[in-house]
């Protein structure tokens, strides 16, 4: 300890004295003012000690960076930049991440990026700087992935800037000038902004707690963002059909809860996106926008952009305050707060504050679970980065790529926008998370490299998008009160504190066995195996650390065996999932308690509010309202269709009876309200068709459609006051109706 000490006094001692006496600029490349091409990449700074710029090109030469940097004095620096050779591990030739250094438009002539083994400071020689008020800029060469972390320029010919992390992390502080500013004091902080993040500050902002939602990247819905882009509607039918009582749904689907409010923030996400887009979709398939409008008019919620939290600190086994720093400027900014909730998927804020958790597999011993592994292990489902690619009218090419994963004819994949592009199986998904993503880009480019130069079909096929976020599906598991089994779901284990629902198969993720016979330990393709089941309630002790008193969790970091983890990671459950921790928290607020007080002092509230729901913008006042047909096809129609908002019973769909005529379904409201929107689920793409509400004994058209042929239909409209609503389809060739939802809305925005 003694040795620790002095070691740092001395390092200490030596980066004060230098930044003193050295006329020198250094620059962290995700500060530049203009980012041209490049992207800021902040995935990794756990593990490297900050974010850096990617020219993420897909092949193309990207725009430049650049920034203006005022100089202490001109002259003649030597420069050092920290940089990565990203294909290092596989590839021992030139890295195809090359790029130089441009000061004051002049090209400096060394190539950055293409050499070195691991995150280091390259050696990039003498510069003359003749003004002192200079232009740099970041020339990309290559459009494959070069990257850049900082850049030093310095006159002491004799300084080597560290490598180390934690020395680096202090020259960093040092050269920058870092100064926490504290926030004020929150009743919940919030760490994450995919789906749960949203609806855990939502919630909790509704019911009145001031909340601090935190994100590290600029916009929110992580995995169902656009910069991800996996869907949030997920159609695959649950239990694997019609079994019994139970109906087919969507799985995932928050219609099923054992409390029909619980839900009602999700909704309000999940009624406008479609599933038609499913994975890897246009940009605006994500709603971005409405994801951010609805935090931002949320009472009580103040949302931060931008921000990793890197820290927390303790009193004994509670959080008092987490700090998070900006992934551009390096500002940083401490909240206390009096509860937190971990929705960052990698269980960070827990792994910081010393929670207990798990990764990997649990034995067959563990929990006598029969879809564990005999002997557990450190095997996880996979990351996946999702890609798209379009036809043009012209040919295009693409080079082959000697650094990349090299397909063959008896192993190549046609299909983009594919879940099965998954890679990191047998590898940390946290600590190991640059290696597995960086695999991942050099099996993507070498499939469509393979294809491109092999297959006339894809002549005219250009890669357009390519995630370089990756999806993550599994990585740390935060241990609660109740660790969830395969057993307690499959033989249905009623608990007491019974929250929301999960619907999803316990799907459980391998590396295709193709693909091992040619990239064994390197995987990036895979397959499933589904176990389906019957709508499982969850227990609200999932949702708490069982070791940190005031510690919420909810997303894919909950406590749950791994196989368990298979049916709970879906984003509409993981969206419930933050609803309870939103409901819980303002109960801890209330009694200022701590979330497992709420259980064992506070049950009865707890599922009282879970059966008032939080207060939504949306109701659908067509749920469980009596519904009338001009005709129906009994052979696709066991019984008379009661309206589940409208959601038929034991089968999954109204089918009419023939084409060339026309058709209605009419819902009774029992009672006049005022609508402005509705959502129609249409298995058959009918592209012509109304929503009619009845207005002074008349059917008046509030929604016109005769060229539409999206299967998840949302509109909203000019308010209309009704006690009547229904969806007619007009006499036309082959409009023979085939419908499996409706649901019509109420919208009353709260304003923040």
């Amino acid at each position: 300890m003694r040795i620790k000490l002095i070691l740092l006094v001395v390092l200490t001692t030596i980066f004060q004295s230098y930044s003193k006496s050295s006329a020198d600029v250094f620059i962290e490349a995700e500060s530049f003012s203009e980012k041209g091409g490049w992207v800021v990449d902040q995935q990794f700074m756990d593990q490297m000690g900050s974010p850096y710029l990617m020219a993420h090109g897909l092949g193309k030469v990207v725009a430049d960076a650049h920034t203006t940097v005022e100089f202490p004095e001109t002259g003649t620096y030597r420069l050092w930049v920290r940089t990565f050779n990203w294909t290092a591990p596989w590839y021992k030739g030139a890295g195809p991440g090359q790029f130089k250094l441009k000061v004051n438009g002049k090209v400096h002539p060394v190539v950055l990026g293409n050499t070195g083994e691991q995150w280091m400071w390259q050696d990039a020689g003498k510069v003359s700087v003749k003004n002192e008020q200079t232009q740099i800029a970041l020339q990309d060469l290559t459009g494959f992935n070069g990257r850049c972390d900082a850049l030093l320029f310095t006159k002491d010919e004799s300084f080597v800037p560290p490598s180390d992390l934690d020395s680096l992390s202090e020259f960093r502080r040092n050269r920058l000038g870092i100064e926490v500013q504290n926030t004020k004091h929150y009743d919940l902080v919030v760490v994450g902004g995919g789906i749960a993040g949203i609806c855990a500050a939502v919630s909790a902002g509704r019911l009145g707690l001031t909340v601090a939602l935190i994100n590290n990247r600029p916009v929110l819905g992580g995995n169902n963002s656009s910069e991800i882009r996996v869907s949030l509607i997920n159609d695959l039918p649950i239990y694997g059909g019609n079994h019994g009582s139970i109906p087919f749904g969507l799985s995932g689907d928050n219609d099923f809860n054992l409390y029909p409010n619980l839900g009602n923030v999700m909704r309000e996400i999940a009624v406008k996106m479609e599933r038609h887009y499913y994975n890897a979709g246009p940009p605006e398939a994500y709603l971005d926008d409405e994801k951010l409008a609805m935090v931002k008019q949320t009472p009580n919620v103040d949302l931060y952009l931008n921000m990793h939290v890197f820290k927390t600190e303790m009193s004994q086994n509670t959080i008092k305050a987490v700090v998070a720093r900006h992934i551009e400027n390096s500002a940083e900014l401490r909240f206390e707060g009096s509860c937190f909730a971990d929705c960052t998927g990698d269980a960070t804020v827990g792994y910081l504050a010393g929670a207990d958790y798990r990764m990997g597999r649990e034995g067959t011993y563990e929990a006598l679970e029969t879809l564990a592994p005999t002997v557990a292990d450190n095997a996880m489902t996979g990351t996946s980065n999702l890609w798209r690619y379009e036809t043009f009218d012209t040919p295009s090419t693409f080079p082959v790529l000697d650094w990349a994963c090299q397909m063959n004819p008896d192993f190549y994949v046609e299909a983009d926008r594919d879940w099965r592009w998954e890679g990191g199986f047998s590898k940390n998904t946290i600590t190991e998370a640059e290696n597995i993503r960086d695999q991942n880009f050099r099996a993507i480019f070498g499939n469509w490299s393979y294809v491109k130069n092999n297959l006339p079909k894809f002549a005219n096929r250009q890669i357009s998008w390519l995630a370089y976020i990756a999806g993550k599906r599994e990585s740390r598991r935060l241990l609660g009160d109740i660790i969830l089994n395969q057993n307690d779901i499959q033989n249905q284990v009623k608990y007491d504190d019974a929250s929301f629902t999960t619907t999803w198969p316990l799907d459980l993720h391998y590396p295709d066995p193709k693909n091992s016979k040619y990239f064994q330990g390197e995987e990036f393709f895979s397959y499933c195996v589904k176990t389906y089941i019957a709508p499982y309630h969850v227990p609200y002790r999932c949702l708490y650390s069982r070791n940190i008193n005031n510690l919420f969790m909810a997303g894919r970091n909950i406590s749950v065996t791994h196989v368990a983890f298979g049916t709970i990671r879906i984003q509409q459950q993981t969206g419930m999932m933050g609803e309870v921790v939103g409901i819980a928290a303002s109960l801890c607020k209330k009694y200022n308690i701590v979330p497992r007080q709420v259980y064992t002092e506070h049950l009865a509230d707890l599922k009282s509010l879970f059966k008032t729901g939080v207060p939504t913008t949306m109701v659908n006042v067509a749920k469980n309202k009596p519904v009338r047909y001009s005709d129906v096809s009994l052979t696709d129609n066991t019984s008379q269709m009661p309206a589940f908002g409208v959601k038929f019973g034991n089968t999954p769909r109204w089918v009419s009876n023939d084409s060339n005529t026309e058709h209605w379904m009419e819902i009774d409201l029992q009672g006049t309200y005022a609508v402005n929107a509705c959502k129609i689920w249409r298995e058959n793409n009918v592209k012509q068709f109304r929503l009619q509400a009845k207005v002074n004994g008349a059917w008046v058209d509030v929604v016109s459609e005769d060229n539409d042929h999206k299967a998840d239909y949302y509109k909203e409209f000019k308010s209309v006051s009704t006690d009547k609503v229904r969806f007619y389809v007009p006499a036309y060739a082959n409009n023979r109706v085939r419908l499996s939802n409706i649901e019509v809305y109420s919208i009353n925005p709260l304003n923040k």
